[in-house]
């Protein structure tokens, strides 16, 4: 009965880490614009000034290099570098910052994410994929994790 009991363990523990690791990748295209940039921040900042939330918004190309970045007032000055350090994290990682947060959660073999220089595992850096090709990743910071994600899907959707 004990090795069962080790065996389902060991089981759960590697299904979690193929979950993680199956994650689909979208290939590369052409580099967000700055007017793209400003429209996805735009969209962004739109949603989290209806909520009366203040943020850090950070937009990066393919390479990771930063197109653009704004503060909004009183946003906390630490959210700055978190911003884009989520938004280069899921554009160089090809997935949003929450898969790295999930998978790290789960622990096991996926606690190596610990161990990725410039990585982040802290949901609020989403992809921008305009066409079925990354064009670029916004990073938020300011608020709760999730309503990061929240206000950096806002910016997202006005792509295609």
């Amino acid at each position: 009965m004990k090795n069962m009991k080790a065996v389902i363990v060991i089981l759960m523990l590697c299904a979690g880490t193929v979950s993680f690791a199956q994650q689909t990748a979208t290939e590369y295209g052409q580099n967000i614009t700055l007017a793209e940039a400003k429209k996805v921040a735009a969209a962004s900042e739109a949603h989290a000034a209806g909520k009366n939330w203040a943020v850090v918004i950070a937009i990066v190309d393919t390479g990771g290099n930063l197109v653009y970045l704004q503060k909004q007032d009183n946003t906390q000055i630490g959210s700055l570098e978190v911003a884009q350090l989520k938004a280069r994290t899921a554009n160089n990682f090809k997935r949003p910052t929450k898969a790295l947060q999930d998978g790290l959660a789960q622990g096991g073999e996926n606690l190596r994410i610990l161990s990725l220089s410039g990585a982040i595992a802290v949901e609020g850096g989403e992809l921008i994929v305009s066409n079925g090709k990354i064009i670029g990743a916004i990073g938020v910071s300011g608020l709760k994790a999730a309503e990061d994600t929240e206000v950096a899907k806002a910016g997202t959707a006005v792509i295609k």
